[in-house]
Formats: C-alpha cells, structure tokens, sequence
C-alpha cells in the first residue's frame, strides 16, 4: 500500500512538472522564474542544507534545466530546408541532451548515497579462508615485495590466510618466446619473482599462454586455489593490516554478498595533479567516484568491481565461470554478471590501500583509454538495458557508468561550435540576447550549482572540465574504434614507476598546441568581426564569450602538457609511528614522519650527535601495541632540521626479507593518509576555484612553447602500445594516416 501511494505521489509531481515546464511564458518571466529558483537552490548550496532539503534542491534545479530543454527542443534549431545550418545544430542540440540525460542519471544514482555504519565483526572461528590474488605483469620486483608483505601482515587468522603471486610476465609463452632477449627477460623475471616468493611465504603462480589478459590471470588463481574468499590487489596497492577486518564481515553477515570494494587510494599525483602542483591540496580526481559515487551505487545496490582492493565471494565467481574476460574492463563486467544473477554488493568508503598513478602523460592517456574502450565494450555487448536478471535501478546505474564514457566526442562537439560560427557564420544556436540570459546562462548557473552541491568537497570548479579536455584529444578516436568494431579492443598494461630527469613537453603533446592555436585565432577573428559587423555584435559576443571559455581550458592544458621532473622513484607517503634508531649499539627513539620502499625520514625525539653521511644503522620496527618485530638496515643520508626540528633522511640496506618491516612502518595505520585525504575533500568557491585557472593561463602557455620552440627532440617517443591506444581526435589531426611512433 505504502509503494503504491508513493508511485501515485511520484506520477502526480512528475505530471505537474511537466505541465509547469511546458508552459509558453515569455523571456521576462523565465528569467525571473529561473533566478528564483536559482536563489532558493544557492540558499540551500551556502546553508550546508541536507536531510529532505537535499530534495528540493534537486527538485527546483531540475525545473530549471527541463525548462531549458524544453526551450531548446521547440525553440532554438534552425529549419531543416537549411541543412547547413540545421545538420551541425542537430549535432550540437544532441550532445546537449546527452549531458542532460546523464545529468538525469547521476543525480537518480547520488541522490541518497549509502553512509555505511561500523563493518560488522566476526568471530575466528566463524571467519571464511581467504585467498589474496596479487597480479602482475611488468610490476618490479620491490613494488611487489612491499604488496605481497603487506598482504602476509593482514590482520587475520594465519590458518585461513594464503597469498599467491600470479605472475603474467613470467608464463610459458613468454618463456619461450622467438625474441631471445624477451625470452631471457622472462626467464630472468621468473626466477627472481619465484625466488621472493619463497623469502616472503607467498605462493607463486604462473600459466601457459597469455589469454584474456588479467581475467585470465585471476581465473589461473582461482584454478590454483581454494579459498572461501578471493580479495585481489593490483601489483602496487599495498593493504593496511585492517583490511580483512573491515570487509570480511559482510560477507559472514549475509551470504548472498559477491563483493565489497574499497576505495583506491594513490600515493604519487596523477601527470595533470603533479604538472599543475594541485597534489597536495586539492581532492584528487579519483575522489569523485569513491568518495560519492560509488555510496550513490551502493544505495541501489550496483556498486561495481574496480580491480582492486576488494573482496569476492569464490561461490558468486564459479557460478558465471569466474572472472569475465569478454571486454578489457573484467572488473565492472564481472560485477554486471553478478548484479544480474541476484547477488548483492557492498561498498565501504574506507582507503585501506595506497597504491601508484601513471605518472607521465602518455601512460595516464592509455589507462583512460582502457577503461573508456572497455566500459563502451560493456554498453555495446553487455547492455544493461537488455541484460535480464537486473533491476531498473541497477540498469540506470550501469547505463550511468557506460555512457559518461561518450564525453569525449560531446566534448568535442563543444570545442568545435563556436567555430562554426566565428568562421562559417553558422547559425546553429538561433536565439537572441535577451532569450540566451533567460534559458542559457540560467541554466549553466544552475548545473554549476547542482555540481557543487553534489560533488563540491570532491570535485574543485572547473576541473572535470580540464580533465574531459585532456582526456578527449585522444579518447576520441578510441570511441570510433570501439563503435566500429566492438571485440577489437586489447588489454594494455598501465606503465607506472616512470621517472624524469628534466622538464619537458610530454611526446603526446602536438594536438594541445594545435587546438590552442585554432581557439586563440579564433578570439583574434572574433574581435576583428565584432569591429566590422556590429549588426551581429550581440550574438557574436555569446558565441565569442564560449570560445573563450574553450581557450581558457586549452591554455590551462599547456601547462599539463609540460611534464615536471620527477626524480623519485618511489613516491613517499606521510605516517607517524614510533621507532628506536639504533646507532654504534644505543638506542634513540625517532617519530617516522614519511616514507617510502626506498627510505624513510625520521625525528629524533631527543639529543642525538651529529652523524656523518652514510653512516650504517639500524632501525628497531615495532607493531603499534609496542611488540618488537625486527631491526631494518639503513643508512643516514642527511641531517639536518625542518620546521625547527632535526630530521634524519635515511635509507635502507635492505633485502627482500626485510620488506615486512618496510610494510609495517608504512600500512600498519593508514590513519595519516586517511587524514591527508580529508584535509582534501573541501569546497572551493567558485570565484577562488577561477581564479586557480586563470593563474595558470597566465603561467604555463609561455613555458609550454619555450619547450615547443627549444628543446622539442628531448620528449621520448611513445611506446608502440601506447601509439596504438593514443591516436588524437581525427578530426584535430594534419592527415588521415596514423601517427607513427
């Protein structure tokens, strides 16, 4: 009774909505009726207004933007007897709708994300066995060393515990590969990965052939294990010891549970965070997803896989034939797969792993590109929509998670209107003045407003467009290529771990200084044309203001482009935990304030001499409840003071053995890193968040062209996997030919 009443509730509202929205109303009125409800929505955004708030908030910015869809439908295209203005303004017309449409979506999917309580706890006994699966491929041995460390220091009963290295790099096939050196570069890595495997207790396998990429690799775990319960972690996410702790207990609380996923914590900035120095004090990009998006799954049970750190059910997996390797993205096909045979999912918005971003430009193009090519291969082969065994809330979400994945070419389409316009005199947005205050800037101001109150203390103004920006120029291509040949796309592996010894213009950079050139001679153009046709002044400075605002974002990509160096090879993490430095047999207790699997620096908390460089010691690693584990060797690089306070920069003799107590001082208590992550996720005003961007307008293009103009021969040139992934928009490049390597 009670869901009927309520769908009768919902059609009532639905059918006023639509009468209020279809109303023919003057530009007068829509403006006031639109800055109203802009008023009452920005009361609620400042006021920090939540509970039942949060739905009138949603319910008068949505009758803002059905307004202007509505006005946009029957009001704004030009006649279909001109099809040279009329194709290009369809065009336009429905990558709006698109927008809309997703907008639609997501805000059904985040409109009550899922606050989960307390994990549920377990007795021992009761607690299932538990398999950690650590794939690799191309991974070093130290990054391994340190995940598959933390993974034998879970928190959990050693009897119900085992850890296999499932080594993709190392396999028959690549063994005896035709190419001599490849072949030995296996051998070698088989060797070595066998050999740390046996110092660290883990279990090493490895297969035939490379098929179905990582799919494939999971599924040989599975075939060489028994476990109760698979948790699988990427080759560099290493585990805090409280991992099992906080998952496992859904899975004992109710069977029908396949999943709980965790989010992905990184450690280094991702290119864009490092090349624009935001790292430090900005949410990182990934925080949108996990810190709201995934809780607006988990609500209507669709949060998905995401590859890492989380924990599966080994029942749920046999029941589809394991991990799904149809598409490049098994993570979310698989958690599809799942959804649709009834099993349930749970996220748990707790950072328990910290792992590494792909650090140059190239790299963090192609990992987009993989998961834009595989989320299209799920639309495409495995719609939602169709796929039977899913609820309607399940099939939104899904369709939510494929189709934002298009934006690329939306992007695009945006990037090249006002063009049309400037250049061509196109009329493909036939609307006056006055009508584009009254529909237009209306409802831009109320998306903006919806996207801070949504997503604000995750999701700094003005940076998902930067990032679509970025991603587009050659995601673009990647779209065409998976629409016209849905099974084509392959599994590359991201390359992570990459240093640079000097600045300079990352090899994929050419198409940024290309479309920065078109927009800025744009602008000039538009200036030239607003002096000598003033009967177009008023629309020319709407179409002029837009590409400006392109431009802006192109400028801003520049600096992206010019990759900063990086040096370190292994990024560094902050922690506070007690040690003793042991130094010619006395013992000084030191506060570890960061560190890294390549050293770490400490505090003296007491008088200590001066030392000299690369002075042997050791550090004494005790678990936090004071229990001693073990003496770390390392060497005193430095002393000196920060902040006022003396600080050792030391640096480990250590081999493989000694990573368990490497792992300890760095994931025992991930409390730091979770606290870091928090002093992140805060709004930004939308005027301080502008004038981020326009700061750097002003500080990177210059330097950006110096590179372009001095020292173009010192990017390297891209991989042969990445040429493959990374080819730009088609319609940006100088021929149809591919661009060689």
């Amino acid at each position: 009774m009670r869901t009927m009443v309520l769908a009768v509730l919902w059609l009532c509202a639905a059918m006023a909505g639509l009468f209020l929205i279809s109303q023919p109303v003057g530009v007068d009125a829509q403006l006031t009726v639109a800055v109203t409800a802009i008023l009452g929505a920005a009361a609620i955004y400042l006021l920090r207004l939540r509970g039942p708030w949060r739905a009138v908030f949603l319910a008068i910015s949505t009758l803002v933007v059905l307004r202007y869809a509505y006005w946009r439908t029957t009001s704004t295209l030009p006649s279909p007897d001109d099809l040279a203005n009329f194709i290009p303004a369809v065009v336009l017309y429905l990558a709006e709708m698109y927008y809309i449409v997703l907008l639609a979506m997501n805000l059904f999917v985040v409109s009550d994300p899922l606050e989960r309580g307390a994990a549920p706890q377990a007795d021992d006994e009761q607690l299932p066995r538990v398999d950690v699966f650590v794939p690799s491929y191309n991974e070093s041995a130290n990054i391994l060393a340190l995940t598959l460390s933390s993974a034998k220091a879970l928190d959990y009963p050693a009897d119900k515990l085992r850890v296999f290295l499932l080594d993709d790099g190392g396999t028959e096939e690549k063994r005896n590969a035709r190419d001599p050196a490849k072949a030995a570069e296996a051998w070698r890595r088989h060797e070595e990965l066998q050999a740390l495997c046996g110092q660290l207790d883990v279990t090493y396998v490895t297969r035939a052939r490379n098929v179905h990429a990582k799919a494939g690799n999971l599924n040989a775990g599975l075939a060489a294990s028994d476990g109760d319960l698979i948790v699988v972690f990427d080759a560099d996410h290493a585990p805090a010891r409280e991992f099992l702790r906080q998952t496992v207990g859904y899975m004992v609380r109710d069977p029908k549970v396949f999943l709980v996923q965790t989010p992905h914590f990184f450690s280094n900035p991702d290119p864009i965070e490092k090349n624009l120095s935001t790292f430090e004090r900005m949410p990182s990009e990934n925080e949108m997803f996990y810190g709201t998006i995934q809780k607006g799954l988990d609500k209507w049970n669709a949060a998905f896989f995401c590859g890492s750190a989380a924990v599966l059910r080994r029942a749920a997996l046999m029941q589809v034939g394991g991990f799904s390797g149809i598409t490049i993205t098994e993570d979310c096909e698989t958690a599809l797969d799942l959804h649709s045979k009834g099993w349930k999912s749970v996220y748990v918005d707790r950072p328990m792993v910290t792992g590494l971003q792909p650090e140059t430009l190239a790299s963090f193009i192609g990992q987009r590109s993989r998961w834009c090519r595989g989320m299209l291969q799920i639309l495409l082969m495995k719609n939602a929509g169709l796929m039977p065994g899913l609820s309607w809330p399940q099939r939104i979400c899904y369709l939510s998670s494929g189709l934002i994945w298009f934006f690329p070419i939306m992007r695009m389409v945006f990037l090249a209107a006002p063009l049309l316009f400037i250049f061509f005199d196109l009329k493909i947005y036939d609307v006056s003045t006055q009508e584009f205050v009254a529909y237009t800037l209306t409802y831009l101001a109320v998306s903006s407003l919806i996207r801070n109150y949504l997503y604000g203390s995750v999701r700094w103004p003005w940076m998902s467009e930067l990032y679509e920006y970025v991603q587009s120029v050659y995601l673009f291509r990647a779209i065409i290529s998976v629409l016209l040949n849905p099974r084509r796309p392959t599994f590359n592996v991201t390359a992570k771990g990459d240093t640079l010894a000097e600045d300079r213009l990352s090899e994929i950079a050419w198409p940024y200084f290309a479309i920065f050139a078109v927009l800025l001679g744009a602008a000039g153009y538009s200036v030239y044309r607003y002096q000598t046709e003033p009967e177009i002044g008023g629309i020319l400075l709407v179409v002029a203001g837009w590409n400006l605002l392109n431009l802006v974002i192109a400028a801003a990509a520049l600096g992206v482009v010019t990759e900063k160096r990086e040096r370190r090879t292994t990024p560094r993490i902050v922690t506070n935990r007690a040690a003793e430095l042991v130094l010619d047999g006395t013992s000084f207790p030191v506060a570890v304030t960061d560190i890294s699997t390549g050293g770490a620096k400490v505090q003296p908390m007491g008088a200590l001499r001066v030392v000299a460089p690369d002075t042997a010691a050791e550090l004494l690693v005790s678990r936090s409840d004071g229990t001693p584990l073990g003496l770390l060797p390392v060497t005193i690089r430095s002393q000196g003071e920060e902040k006022g306070l003396p600080v050792l920069g030391l640096g480990y003799r250590a081999d493989y053995a000694h990573y368990p107590l490497i792992a300890e001082l760095m994931l025992a208590d991930m409390t730091p890193l979770r606290e870091q992550r928090a002093r992140r996720q805060h709004r930004r005003a939308l005027w301080l968040a502008s004038a981020n961007v326009l700061t750097w307008v002003l500080r990177y293009p210059m330097g950006a062209f110096r590179h372009l103009v001095f020292d173009r021969t010192a990017a390297a040139p891209p991989s042969p996997q990445e040429v493959q992934a990374l080819q730009p928009a088609a319609i940006l490049r100088p021929s149809a030919q591919p661009v060689q390597p």
